[in-house]
């Protein structure tokens, strides 16, 4: 069984979308799937792109995927990587695939200087939960996410 780590390339933009389907699924919030493979395209592929994506394959197999992008700490005066996405499929966990993406982006935080590496996982979640804290990662109880989208995102905007 060898799992390798490979950086995205514009033909797997339909791969990456089944990938996130597979996951809102999983998160039970398909229906909040809104784009298809060529907003996908452009998103992470285009000229303008901020985002960035991994594909991790077993045996040349792809059975998963990362999304993420650089932030900025103003209080470390260091970029960071944020992990949107992290997905593995449900038949193709507990072979070591998500540590595997989860330390492929890790070294590269540590070799280009980031001050952190972070993500979001749902309260609900207990096995990535207690998976990333096996891994030494903390939660952030102390914040709180606040977003603005749809109806209420132009509201303010327009306010």
């Amino acid at each position: 069984m060898s799992i390798t780590i490979r950086d995205a390339i514009s033909d797997d933009a339909q791969l990456i979308l089944d990938f996130i389907i597979e996951l809102a699924v999983y998160e039970n919030a398909k229906h909040e799937v809104k784009t298809d493979a060529k907003q996908t395209k452009e998103a992470i592929f285009g000229e303008d792109s901020t985002v960035q994506a991994l594909i991790c394959e077993q045996n040349g197999e792809a059975i998963g995927y990362a999304v993420y992008f650089y932030n900025y700490s103003t209080w470390l005066g260091k970029k960071g990587i944020y992990l949107e996405d992290l997905y593995i499929s449900e038949s193709k966990r507990g072979l070591g695939a998500g540590k595997a993406i989860l330390k492929h982006l890790a070294k590269k935080a540590v070799e280009e200087n980031c001050g952190r590496f972070e993500w979001s996982c749902l309260d609900w979640n207990t096995p990535s939960r207690e998976f990333y804290e096996s891994l030494g990662a903390k939660a952030q109880e102390e914040w709180i996410g606040y977003r603005l989208e749809g109806d209420s995102l132009h509201s303010f905007a327009e306010s």
